[in-house]
Order: structure tokens, then C-alpha cells, then sequence
């Protein structure tokens, strides 16, 4: 089959395109005929190197995070899913490779893909999906009424998580600039501050939550949003302490974080709130249930481009250049 690697970290490296053999299956996986894959930041960091603290990967490494496309086998335990069927899902962390023509993958890691969506539209949802879902859902538990703030709202992630938060009850915020103000009001956002002529940190105060996309200087200006007893998340930033001992990092990484993070832990100190770092899991259940939002109508995917599979390279040069509003796609098939 045909995949998209690279044979060693860097920013310069090269994505190559090579032929690469078949996956193997497990009892419990399933082989995926991939018709399409979205990129995230996620894939440029691992790319550059910059995730070898949480991710170890050997080379050469098929870059890509999340996919749909249709069932080819199963494995000898499989029930859940048949030939045919047309899935989507997010491999865990050690099987990751959906810049690929197949992949092997636990059937607990998909779901059948939402009937009202194309592959190029399903592919785009189960990173950014399952992360904003485990967000509002398992840590913020945001409740009807409660206000969250969601930087970069027409970005990949934010384009999602505004939708969600809306059909949580939320009352929404979101930083964008021009470009992206018809779309996050579109979206439902219910404040809009454009980041180019204004300071949100200046505009809002008593905020329940912030949802941190970008970290730096506009994670620690968030503290100063929130009302005592919020909480911010952030899937950008650096990881503190508590990460490192809720993800069982051992007590060196563990200390390291508490280290490299100590400025986030003295605003937490300082404003009595609480910092959250995410990294999220799969599942496949969760999958099942964001199918049906976006089934129901109260989700929709936002797609910025597509590319061709062999325009993979530059896809992810696009994504990281900035800018794109919604999702950037490959289609592979």
C-alpha cells in the first residue's frame, strides 16, 4: 500500500510517499480501506519531534491521526462491525498512520460513520470531536447556562467545540478575526472578540470556563476571565504535575512537568481556579454518540480544503502556516 512517512523527526524532514506492506490484523481489529484523513496540529508536532515527551514512535512513521473509510476484514473476535461498513475513528496513540491506503485498528476505537456526512466530511471529525467531547463532557461537565470562552473559534478544533458547546446550553465566546466572524456567528457563538482590534481579557470577566487551543501568553491571560472555582483545559499548552500523575508518567516526568509549568500552577494559586491539560483518548463509544449530534442536525463539520493524497506535504505545510478555518482534509481514495 501507499503511505505518507517520514524516516526521522524535523522540521525540514520530508513527508515522503512510499510503499508500505499491508497492516496485520488482531482478533479484535478490523482493516480499514481509508478514503480520508484529516490533519491536525498534533501531526506537525510529532513531525518536528516536538511530542517525543508524551509520544515514542520508531521509524520510518506514518504520520496521521484520524480517518474514515470502509471495512475491508475482521478479526477472528470482531461482532461489532462487518466487510462493507463505513467507520470512522481515531487509532490510539502506538497505531497511529491514517496518511495511508489501509490501517489496522481496534474495533473499540470506531464507529459507523454518520449517515449524513461524506468520507471527506466524517474524516474530518473524530481528533477534534473526541477532544472537545472529553473536555465538556467528562471534565468541565458544562451545564446549561454556564459561559465558556473558546479561543480560535473558526479554527479546527473551535469550529466544533462551539457547536457543541451550544448544544450543551452554553453560553458561548470566541476569539476570531475578520476572516472568521460570519462563520463562528454562523456557528452560534454568542460573543464574538476580534483578537486584532481587541483584548479578551479586557472584554470579559465571570467566565465558567476557557477552552485553550492556542496556549502561550493567551492560556495565562484566560486565568483573568474566569470567576473563582473555573476551570480552564487546554490542549496546547504544557502539561502540569497533575497530568503527569493521573497519566502515570513516573515520578521524573512527573517532577519535570511540575517544573516547566510552574507559572500556570501560581495563576491557578493566585485567581483560584484550575488548570487542566488534555490528551485525548479514543473511543469508539463516545464516536458512536457524536455521530448522532451531527445525525440530529446540531453539529455540522467545517471543511476549509481538501487535498489529494499525493498533496499530503503540502496540506500540512498549509495547516501550519495558520489560518485555515475549519478542517483541512486528504483524500486518500
Amino acid at each position: 500500500m501507499k503511505a505518507m512517512l517520514i524516516e526521522k523527526y524535523g522540521k525540514d524532514v520530508p513527508l515522503l510517499m512510499k510503499e508500505r506492506p499491508l497492516p496485520t490484523i488482531g482478533e479484535q481489529d478490523v482493516l480499514v480501506e481509508i478514503h480520508a484523513a484529516s490533519l491536525n496540529p498534533i501531526d506537525f508536532k510529532v513531525k518536528e519531534g516536538k511530542a517525543r515527551f508524551l509520544l515514542q514512535y520508531d521509524m520510518p512513521l506514518v504520520l496521521g491521526n484520524d480517518f474514515s473509510g470502509v471495512i475491508v476484514k475482521i478479526g477472528a473476535r470482531v461482532t461489532a462491525y462487518k466487510p462493507g461498513d463505513e467507520v470512522y475513528g481515531r487509532p490510539r496513540k502506538g497505531r497511529i498512520g491514517t496518511l495511508a491506503e489501509y490501517i489496522s485498528i481496534h474495533e473499540d476505537d470506531i464507529s459507523l460513520k454518520p449517515e449524513n456526512l461524506s468520507f471527506e466530511e466524517a474524516a474530518s471529525i473524530p481528533l477534534v470531536g473526541l477532544t472537545t467531547y472529553q473536555a465538556f463532557h467528562d471534565i468541565l461537565k458544562l451545564q446549561q447556562g454556564q459561559k465558556i470562552l473558546i479561543h480560535a473559534g473558526a479554527g479546527g478544533v473551535g469550529t466544533f467545540a462551539i457547536q457543541l458547546a451550544k448544544k450543551m446550553g452554553a453560553y458561548v465566546a470566541t476569539t476570531a478575526s475578520d476572516r472568521g466572524y460570519e462563520l463562528v456567528k454562523s456557528l452560534g457563538a454568542d460573543q464574538i472578540i476580534n483578537y486584532k482590534k481587541e483584548k479578551f481579557a479586557e472584554v470579559l470577566s465571570g467566565f465558567d470556563a476557557v477552552y485553550d487551543t492556542l496556549g502561550g501568553e493567551a492560556l495565562e491571560k484566560s486565568f483573568q476571565v474566569l470567576k473563582p472555582g473555573g476551570q480552564i483545559i487546554s490542549v496546547s499548552a504544557l502539561p502540569n504535575a497533575r497530568f503527569g500523575k493521573e497519566a502515570q508518567l513516573g515520578w521524573l516526568k512527573t517532577t519535570l512537568l511540575s517544573i516547566v509549568s510552574g507559572k500556570i500552577t501560581a495563576l491557578e494559586k493566585k485567581t483560584g481556579t484550575k488548570y487542566h491539560f488534555l490528551f485525548m483518548k479514543p473511543s469508539g463509544a463516545q464516536l458512536k454518540i457524536i455521530k448522532s449530534y451531527i445525525e440530529e442536525g446540531h453539529i455540522k463539520p467545517v471543511i476549509d480544503r481538501i487535498f489529494r493524497f499525493e498533496e499530503a506535504p503540502q496540506a500540512l505545510k498549509y495547516l501550519e502556516g495558520g489560518g485555515a478555518k475549519g478542517k483541512v482534509i486528504v483524500k486518500i481514495k
